[in-house]
C-alpha cells in the first residue's frame, strides 16, 4: 500500500473532532500493522479516540480494517452450525468452562478462541491448563478435526488473527486508552468476527468486579458490539450482567476448574449454573436449535461427557486430581448476622496477590492459588464461621490479600440490608 496519509494529519484529524474517512482508517490500521506509524503515534490516535469518540460507521470501518489486518477461518464446512460466547471478564468467571461441552451436547459447535489473564480477572486458558496434560496450543487443522469430532474446543487464538489488535491492545494497556469504548468493541469484535463463528453471545459484566463499572456504559458497550457483529452477518445478542459480588464459590486457576465439574455433573452454585443455562439458550437460539434444553443436558449427564472428551482431545487427563495450593487461611466472620455484600474486585485482587494471576504477561501464575467463598450475600452466617479460605503456595502473599479483603464484605443484621442483584440486568439484540 502506497503511503497516501500522513499519520500526523490522521492525529490532527480525530483530535480536532472530525470523523475519520474510510480510507483514512484502512491506512493508518495498516500503516501500523506494518510499522510505519510508530507507537506514540498510534498511542496519540488512541487518545483522541477516548476523548472525542468514533460514530458507527467510523468503528465499523476501524474493525473491518482491524479484520483485514490478518487471517479470517471459516467453519461453513462443519457438518453442524456454530456458536461462540465472549464475556468482557469478571471475578470468579469460568462460565467458558462449562458453557462449551454444553452448546456442543446440544449439537452446536463452539470454537472458543481464549486468552490468558492478566491483572484481576483470569484467563480461561490459565484455569484449564491447570488440569494435567491440557494444551492450549492447537493446528488450525487440529481444532476443525476436534469441533467436527467432540464439538467444542477452547484453545488460544493464533497470531494470525488480527494482529493489528494484537499490537494496539499491548499500546492501550500503558498508555490509559483501555477504556475507549471504540477501541474495546473493535478489538473483541475484530478476533471474534475473523474467528467465523455464525453466532456470537456477549457477555458484558457490569460492577465493581467487571471492566464496566457503570450500567449505561456497559449497555453503550453491548449496542455498539451487537451492531458490529450484526452488520458482519453474524446473529449477536448481549446480555448485561451483575460483577459486584463474584460469580460461584471460588476465584483462581483449579479451584474455578473444580466447580465447573461440578456445574457439568448437575450441582455447583445456582448462579454459575443459571448463567450458563442463559448464555447456552442465547447460543442455541442463534444457531436455531430452540428444540435443545440446555438444562436438560446438564441434568442427564451429555455436557459432562463432551467435557470428558474435549479434555481429552487435547491431551489432558479428565480424571486427574486438579493442583492444590500447599497453605491455606481462613477469614472468619467476626460477629452473628448476615453477609450483606462481598465485593468483586476486592476478592479479584486477593487471588490474584496469592498467585492466580499476573502483572505481566510474562508471569507465571499458581494452579492452586485464589479465594474459595463459603457464604454469598443475602446468606446468614454466625460469628467464628469461615467466609473465605485464602490458598496459594507462598504464604508471605497473605497478609497483602488479607488486607485488601478488609473492607470487601459487611455483615449485616437483616436479609433487607444485604446487596443482592439479578443476575442479568439487561438483553441487548440488534434492532
Amino acid at each position: 500500500m502506497s503511503e497516501d496519509f500522513d499519520a500526523v494529519d490522521v492525529i490532527r484529524a480525530k483530535r480536532d473532532r472530525h470523523p475519520l474517512t474510510t480510507a483514512q482508517i484502512d491506512w493508518v490500521v495498516d500503516a501500523y500493522t506494518r510499522e510505519v506509524v510508530a507507537d506514540e503515534q498510534m498511542s496519540a490516535l488512541a487518545m483522541a479516540v477516548l476523548l472525542n469518540g468514533m460514530d458507527r460507521r467510523e468503528i465499523a470501518d476501524w474493525t473491518a480494517a482491524m479484520i483485514a489486518s490478518g487471517e479470517r477461518m471459516d467453519f461453513s464446512g462443519l457438518s453442524r452450525p456454530t456458536a461462540d460466547k465472549h464475556s468482557t471478564g469478571g471475578v470468579g468467571d469460568k462460565i467458558t468452562l462449562p458453557l462449551a461441552p454444553l452448546v456442543a451436547a446440544c449439537g452446536v459447535a463452539v470454537p472458543q478462541l481464549s486468552g490468558r489473564g492478566l491483572g484481576h480477572t483470569g484467563g480461561t486458558l490459565d484455569k484449564l491448563e491447570s488440569v494435567p496434560g491440557w494444551r492450549a496450543a492447537l493446528s488450525n487443522e487440529e481444532m476443525f478435526a476436534q469441533l467436527e469430532d467432540v464439538g467444542a474446543v477452547i484453545c488460544a487464538a493464533g497470531s494470525g488473527l488480527a494482529p493489528a489488535d494484537k499490537r494496539l491492545y499491548a499500546l492501550r494497556d500503558v498508555t490509559g486508552t483501555v477504556e475507549a469504548i471504540p477501541l474495546i468493541a473493535s478489538s473483541i469484535m475484530s478476533k471474534k468476527i475473523a474467528e467465523g463463528t455464525g453466532t456470537l453471545v456477549l457477555d458484558v459484566k457490569v460492577g465493581s468486579g467487571a471492566f464496566m463499572k457503570d450500567l449505561d456504559d456497559a449497555r453503550e458497550l453491548a449496542r455498539t458490539m451487537v451492531a458490529l457483529g450484526t452488520d458482519a452477518g453474524v446473529h449477536t445478542v448481549a446480555l448485561l450482567t451483575d460483577m459486584e459480588t463474584p460469580l460461584g464459590l471460588t476465584a483462581g486457576n483449579a479451584l474455578e476448574v473444580r466447580e465447573s465439574v461440578e456445574v457439568l455433573a448437575g450441582g455447583g452454585p445456582s448462579d454459575v449454573v443459571d448463567l450458563t443455562v442463559a448464555l447456552a439458550r442465547e447460543m442455541l437460539a442463534g444457531a436455531g436449535r430452540t428444540d435443545e434444553d440446555p438444562a436438560e443436558a446438564l441434568r442427564d449427564g451429555r455436557a459432562m461427557d463432551t467435557w470428558r472428551r474435549m479434555i481429552a482431545a487435547q491431551g489432558g487427563d479428565p480424571d486427574a486430581e486438579l493442583p492444590v495450593a500447599q497453605e491455606r487461611h481462613e477469614v472468619t466472620a467476626e460477629r452473628d448476622g448476615v453477609l450483606g455484600r462481598l465485593d468483586a474486585l476486592a476478592v479479584g485482587v486477593a487471588a490474584w496477590r496469592l498467585g492466580a494471576g499476573r502483572a505481566r504477561k510474562e508471569d507465571p501464575v499458581q494452579a492452586g492459588a485464589g479465594v474459595e467463598m463459603h457464604a454469598k450475600p443475602g446468606d446468614r452466617v454466625r460469628a467464628g464461621q469461615p467466609l473465605l479460605t485464602l490458598h496459594t503456595d507462598t504464604p508471605e502473599r497473605f497478609a497483602r490479600a488479607e488486607e485488601i479483603l478488609q473492607d470487601s464484605y459487611d455483615i449485616v443484621d437483616d436479609v433487607a440490608d444485604a446487596s443482592t442483584h439479578d443476575l442479568v440486568l439487561d438483553r441487548v439484540s440488534a434492532r
